[in-house]
């Protein structure tokens, strides 16, 4: 019984880790879209000013 607790245990472990390590690349990524989002506007909007 105690190792079946300790593999449980274990995969849980691992499970939080993955999905936290999930979150953070969706986060980065996120954000890095919306950087280059804005920075194409940005460059749009000064093309069409010239």
């Amino acid at each position: 019984m105690k190792k079946c607790n300790k593999a449980g245990l274990i995969i849980g472990i691992v499970t939080i880790a993955a999905a936290v390590a999930t979150a953070v690349t969706a986060i980065l990524l996120f954000l890095d879209r919306k950087k280059k989002d804005e920075e194409e506007l940005e460059r749009y909007l000064d093309c069409s000013i010239q």
